[in-house]
């Protein structure tokens, strides 16, 4: 079974099933990347103070500074507390963002556990004397969503969908400027945490533009299986700062007003993973047995109207023809239908709301028929994927172990979250897109 297994893996290691256009495009971009030579991030360099509106941080320092979204002399600045991490030694500067959604409760929580005495404390992982770089964490950047519970901003508007932003434009879009000015101009890489809109939830996953190499990279770092090469929308945080060659990786996990253990404890397993692939904190960072790079995927509907019942939970790993979710009509007892899965594979992103149409999403779904062994390696009880980083265990792998599996296919809709349709508030503005990220 051994020799059968270390010959599996190296198939599935050169696996070709990108789309031509798009592996040719990954290809040219990862030959064409050098490492940036940064003398100022050379350890016997000078390592000075930093400034973060108009505060200075000393080296070996942590301080928690409040950064106004509005320039304003009348009315709420809205002050967002952002906590800088300054090391004693050089490196990069790397921001860590949550709460882009004012709902979206995985990135502020993860970004607590961060700042917590277990992280920031002397001889803890995050400690300031022992850091190289600078950290910035913000916990809740969409402060004013947060506060009422909301994705949105007090206009209606998707922060998410404002970058680089106007400083003379609308609410939205002069928070934009300021975050962008202030927090994403200078950083040297950006980790955003999101969870699902209202009404579905998400398995931990992490999105990037695999032609923008740098960001690729950062995504391999965080550790996790799941990496999603999307383009996202115009507007988006990610598309503006890669405009502007800066890296960013989008983390998704759980769902809008809710909590999972699981989708924070990854994340803070990510952002940890990544720093160490930086040679920011101490340690080996943590890469799973395999990752699988998908450029698409398939999308379970409902067929009929009624309510949605569930069986399974996003992170579900699906043989053909089993049961996700059945159908029913309070009107029409006695009647159901049932929605099967095409083959075999793992449920990403599964609906939540039981009031489902006909042509409804009800799942999202990454058919892994071919490689479908490595998936039963990492099952629990319940039949759910057991993603790295949510468990205790830490085992360490070179990276010339890790299996890689490219599953091609396009997006519906031409990005990741298109097919799902949330609730918005109510305008004829162009601002409103599409929810996803």
């Amino acid at each position: 079974m051994a020799k059968r297994k270390k010959k599996t893996v190296r198939k599935i290691r050169v696996a070709h099933e990108l789309p031509k256009r798009r592996r040719v495009a990954i290809e040219e971009a990862m030959k064409a990347h050098q490492t940036e030579d940064r003398p100022d991030w050379d350890r016997s360099s000078d390592w000075g103070d930093v400034r973060f509106n108009r505060k200075r941080i000393k080296p070996g320092t942590l301080r928690t500074v409040h950064l106004p979204l509005l320039n304003v002399s009348l009315g709420d600045p809205w002050p967002v507390p952002v906590t800088i991490i300054h090391g004693s030694r050089p490196g990069p500067c790397i921001t860590v963002i949550g709460g882009i959604h004012g709902d979206e409760l995985t990135g502020p929580s993860a970004c607590t556990h961060l700042l917590s005495n277990a992280f920031t404390e002397e001889g803890k992982p995050l400690d300031p004397k022992s850091l190289a770089g600078t950290l910035r964490i913000v916990p809740v950047v969409n402060l004013p969503g947060y506060r009422m519970k909301s994705r949105y901003f007090p206009d209606g508007r998707d922060l998410n969908r404002q970058f680089p932003g106007d400083a003379g434009g609308s609410t939205t879009r002069r928070v934009a400027h300021q975050i962008w000015k202030v927090l994403v101009e200078d950083s040297d890489a950006i980790i955003d945490l999101h969870s699902a809109a209202k009404g579905r939830d998400n398995m931990p996953q992490v999105r990037c533009d695999m032609t923008h190499t740098s960001s690729y990279l950062l995504a391999k770092s965080f550790g996790i299986e799941i990496i999603l090469d999307s383009i996202p929308a115009k507007g988006t945080l990610r598309r503006a700062a890669n405009a502007a060659d800066i890296p960013v990786v989008t983390y998704e996990g759980g769902g809008a007003d809710t909590l999972g253990d699981q989708s924070v404890k990854v994340a803070v397993h990510g952002v940890m993973n990544a720093l160490r692939s930086m040679r920011m904190v101490p340690g080996n960072p943590q890469r799973p047995k395999f990752r699988i790079m998908a450029s698409g995927s398939t999308w379970l509907r409902a067929g009929e109207g009624g309510l949605l019942d569930m069986f399974v939970k996003a992170g579900s790993v699906m043989r053909e023809g089993e049961v996700v979710a059945t159908i029913s009509d309070p009107a029409t007892p006695g009647m159901t239908v049932d929605i099967v899965a095409p083959e075999d594979g793992l449920i990403i992103g599964a609906a939540t709301n039981p009031f489902t149409a006909a042509g409804m999403p009800v799942g999202h779904f990454l058919p892994i028929s071919k490689h479908f062994a490595l998936l039963e390696e990492q099952i629990d009880a319940n039949g759910q994927f057991i993603v790295n980083g949510s468990q205790e265990e830490r085992v360490w792998r070179e990276e010339h172990e890790i299996s890689e599996i490219s599953l091609d296919g396009e997006w519906s809709g031409g990005e990741v979250d298109s097919e799902w349709i949330g609730s918005k508030p109510q305008s004829d503005d162009k601002d409103f897109e599409e929810e996803s990220e």
